[in-house]
């Protein structure tokens, strides 16, 4: 009976060890030596720079459009192609040398370069070569979607295309269905492309410091990696209800067990 109570009383510490703390579920929490939750906090965010593969969305505008169609794609055509679709069509695509190509223009090499900085690039390549100051020429230089990859213990992987110029992590997570409870909150993995090759950065979504992270706000081509949670490798529940409901289960069969060797 000893013997009984002892293993009984091993399982239970066993289990309810195994739950998963509630504080480890809940995103930007104010931790020892975290800002004040009303204290302003400054974004540095620093400005994206082209890579190989991204696509952009150009646009030339002027007093007579006429004079710079040409610059402008029409669409491929297909009326139920998605906006995906036709940004890949329409788009220029920065190939492997960092360059794309713009009609009369030629070959640019855009890579490395902001938005913004290549916009004035073709801006002026277009005052030197094709237009006088007086066409009033207005260039606007866009990526087409911000494409993010994510994969692990989260609600939704895959390939995930957002319009929008800036996306924080979180944002991108909520977009991808929620990191589950069984997920690895504080922990989590941002892969990132740089030009020497890709680089792992670890952000612990349950401090709000995070916000303050360089890599709190993802960029094109990112990859976000969940780690599940030991609690799922082990099979218990997640929560004490879930793992006394195991506790039970696995007391009766002891139980049943016991009674089924003292009658033979």
């Amino acid at each position: 009976m000893k013997r009984l109570i002892l293993a009984l009383s091993l399982l239970i510490t066993v289990f309810v060890s195994s739950c998963i703390p509630h504080k480890d579920t809940l995103y930007i929490q104010e931790k020892e030596g975290a800002i004040d939750s009303l204290q302003t906090i400054v974004e540095q965010q620093k400005p994206y720079r082209v890579q190989i593969n991204d696509i952009l969305n150009i646009r030339v505008k002027a007093l007579d459009q006429e004079n710079v169609q040409i610059f402008n794609p029409i669409g491929n055509g297909d009326l139920n192609a998605s906006g995906v679709e036709k940004s890949y069509f329409d788009g220029f695509t920065v190939d492997l040398h960092g360059n794309i190509r713009i009609p009369t223009l030629g070959k640019m090499n855009v890579l490395g370069y902001t938005t913004e900085e290549i916009e004035q690039m073709i801006e002026k390549k277009l005052l030197a070569e094709e237009f006088k100051e007086t066409a009033n020429i207005f260039v606007t230089v866009k990526l087409t979607g911000l494409k993010y990859i994510t994969t692990g213990e989260i609600g939704n992987t895959g390939t995930k295309i957002l319009f929008q110029e800036r996306v924080n992590i979180l944002e991108a997570i909520a977009n991808s269905g929620d990191i589950p409870v069984t997920g690895d909150k504080k922990d989590v993995l941002l892969i990132r492309q740089y030009p020497q090759g890709q680089k792992i950065h670890h952000l612990d979504l349950t401090d709000i410091n995070v916000m303050h992270s360089p890599y709190y706000y993802i960029q094109p081509n990112d990859m976000i990696y969940v780690k599940p949670l030991k609690q799922k490798a082990w099979g218990t529940g997640t929560n004490v209800l879930q793992n006394i409901g195991a506790v039970a289960t696995v007391l009766s069969l002891i139980t049943t067990s016991i009674i089924l060797f003292q009658r033979i």
